[in-house]
């Protein structure tokens, strides 16, 4: 097995930690060590008993009605400044009587000043307060003298304005309205009655406090709630007592913040490690790849905090976020079993967030089993939107087998779960569309990459069957013989059917010049074997030319490159080292530029092409002579180390060797021979 280079590894243990980090420090917490609960809910946690007597309040909706009420019987305070008040009207008489008026008498001016007196006896308030008792929300209001207080209507309270526009009206007199407005009456009308904040304040939080005192004492030792009772709005407000009493009375701020936060770094330190074990036994080809693991581990933090950012924006947000994505996306790319085991972390990780841990763990569980068994072999939006539905009912089945299990009925089953389901399968959706941005970013291939491409309308395979004809038939066949080997070992089918399409594509450039396109005439009857290898071999430079040129992605690349690897065009070869006895032959200008076949799939194609062209020249088809065809051809490659670098196994190659054996005899069956038909003599009543 390869072993990483230094590089490597740093890369690793740099994605470890930043995946660590990202997770711990994005956790929703608290400085309080705090149950996790909810309203009409059964509680989750043993029995619980008072360690200390407990004050019992009034529930939170309760509390809010009576404070509501409070608000709207509670008469505001408000005091009078009778020195404002006193020096304002003094300056005004002063102006009055200083200001030439020729046309008021003496009498008159004592009338308006009379009317001015009379306003702010009355009360003078501003704007903002006079618009209420307009509105009817202050009747009344109350002044404090002598610690007592006298609750006094708002009925003849006025606005500046407002006591302007009575004084005006009063004056009904031209020349006594002049007189208001030549001594600027409406800019010295000032509010002598004001709001005291500060006393309104204190009696408004003293009735608070005599209205939501305790209405009663859970005793130490009294028992709380037990495993199973249903959270009521009582019962939670007894138990945010105790943990604000409990926060209080701690000594020790690091068993409060700094442990659990240990405690939620080596819980995410286990689980990542979990999935790096994983990797490294199970799936080692996985681990030593870079993009990979970078994939996988930036799928799995990314998912996580944005469900952390769902779980703290949204109430129930962890059941709008679709957490089946990751096995989605992973089965897409890598297999089923690391999606399965991907998806076991991601949930694991986030329960941690979760309200009800045991319940979302085994929703998401079962979603996840049917997203990846509805998936198998995904080729078509149509299967994401067949999946999202099956996602949705898996979704409620499961969340409703829990809630008949704790709660004992359908009654407080919560609509809205249903709701933030539908939405869940809805998000689903956008994992196509990252389907194609992972494609770019890690190098990946999708099955639907690898449906879309194995079209034969694709333009290159299409420009294949009208160039090269026989070719595009051979590869045809190559592809269904490689495929029902890859069925036979568990390879990835879809990848060898379309990479063995493509193999062969550099064909294009020199049709004539090989076997299965010519018609009666051979160019290489005019070449020497040197020149007639250099074309031959050149097929697959020109293949991944062509290729490079539409953008196939780089596993359909390698088909190409590895399908011959560095082995010999042998017809050539041997030709010319049969005319050159005794001579030590260069095997280089007669050599395919390889590489050797990198992967199972790649050494598919390679025993695939080799049998299936070696096939069309048997003259024996009996199972006798194809069994003995297969095994000679795979034995040589075998021999010639063509598959050293390949994982296939001895396993592997037998059970190849068989599933060629069966197709191929399929193919060549003899077929049974048709009697003719013999007319027979006609009869008496046929002539007549």
């Amino acid at each position: 097995m390869t072993k990483l280079s230094r590089s490597q590894i740093t890369l690793r243990s740099v994605l470890f930690l930043a995946s660590v980090v990202l997770t711990v420090y994005f956790l929703p917490r608290s400085d309080k060590n705090r149950y996790i609960y909810e309203v009409n809910r059964p509680w989750n946690y043993g029995l619980l008993t008072a360690p200390f007597d407990i004050p019992v309040h009034l529930d939170s909706l309760s509390s809010a009605r009576l404070k509501d009420s409070i608000d709207a019987a509670f008469e505001p305070v408000y005091v009078r400044d009778l020195a404002a008040e006193k020096t304002l009207i003094s300056e005004y008489t002063t102006r009055l009587n200083a200001t030439t008026l020729p046309d008021v008498s003496p009498a008159q001016k004592n009338q308006i000043i009379k009317a001015v007196r009379q306003v702010y006896e009355n009360g003078i308030v501003d704007a903002e307060t006079y618009q209420r008792i307009s509105d009817g929300e202050l009747p009344a209001v109350r002044f404090v003298h002598d610690n007592v207080a006298i609750s006094v209507p708002t009925t003849e309270f006025l606005s500046a304005y407002r006591a302007y526009e009575h004084i005006d009206s009063v004056m009904r007199r031209g020349n006594m309205r002049g007189a208001l407005s030549a001594t600027h009456l409406a800019d010295m009308l000032q509010p002598n009655v004001t709001l005291d904040s500060l006393t309104t304040r204190r009696l408004l939080d003293e009735a608070y406090q005599k209205a939501t005192a305790p209405v009663g004492v859970i005793q130490q030792g009294e028992r709380i709630i037990d495993k199973g009772d249903i959270v009521n709005t009582r019962l939670a407000t007894i138990l945010d007592t105790y943990e604000e009493m409990i926060e209080e009375r701690s000594d020790t701020k690091i068993s409060q913040h700094h442990y659990p936060i240990a405690g939620q770094a080596l819980y995410v330190i286990i689980l990542m490690a979990a999935m790096y074990g994983y990797l490294y036994i199970f799936r080692r080809e996985y681990f030593n790849d870079d993009h990979t693991v970078i994939f996988l581990m930036s799928l799995l933090t990314v998912c996580t905090l944005v469900a952390f950012a769902m779980q703290a924006t949204f109430r129930s947000g962890l059941y709008i976020m679709p957490f089946t994505i990751v096995p989605i996306l992973v089965l897409t790319f890598l297999d089923s079993r690391t999606a399965y085991f991907a998806h076991i972390i991601e949930i694991l990780t986030c329960a941690i967030v979760s309200t009800f841990p045991s319940e979302f763990i085994f929703v998401q569980f079962i979603a996840g089993v049917v997203a990846i068994d509805s998936l198998k072999d995904l080729s078509r939006r149509s299967q994401l939107i067949r999946t999202a539905a099956l996602i949705f009912v898996a979704y409620s089945l499961a969340y409703l087998s829990m809630e008949i299990m704790s709660t004992g009925s359908v009654a407080k089953i919560m609509a809205r779960i249903y709701g933030c389901f539908a939405i869940n399968a809805i998000l689903i959706s956008f994992s196509y569309t990252l389907m194609f941005l992972l494609e770019r970013v890690f190098g990946f291939t999708s099955r639907v990459t690898l449906v879309e491409l194995s079209d034969t309308n694709n333009p290159l395979l299409r420009e294949l069957s009208e160039q090269c004809p026989g070719t595009f038939n051979h590869s045809m066949a190559v592809s269904n013989l490689a495929s029902a080997a890859a069925q036979a070992i568990g390879a990835n089918v879809q990848m060898v059917r379309t990479g063995a399409l493509y193999h062969d594509i550099g064909k294009i450039k020199n049709p004539a010049f090989f076997t299965e396109n010519q018609h009666g005439v051979n160019p290489h009857d005019a070449l020497d074997p040197i020149q007639s290898a250099r074309v031959v071999t050149g097929h697959v430079t020109d293949g991944l030319a062509m290729a490079e040129k539409a953008k196939l992605p780089p596993v359909i690349r390698d088909f190409i490159s590895q399908h011959h690897g560095a082995g010999k065009a042998r017809y050539f070869y041997n030709t010319y080292v049969n005319a050159h006895p005794g001579e030590e032959v260069d095997p280089t200008p007669f050599s395919y530029p390889g590489p050797d076949p990198q992967t199972r799939e790649t050494s598919l194609l390679m025993m695939a092409d080799a049998v299936e062209a070696a096939s069309r020249s048997l003259k024996d088809n009996s199972p006798e002579a194809i069994a003995a065809l297969v095994n000679k051809i795979i034995d040589a490659q075998i021999a010639e180390g063509l598959h050293n670098q390949s994982p296939l196994s001895f396993r592997d190659v037998q059970a190849v060797k068989e599933s060629f054996i069966q197709r191929l005899r399929t193919m060549y069956h003899t077929r049974i021979s048709y009697p003719e038909l013999k007319k027979s003599a006609p009869t008496a009543a046929a002539g007549s």
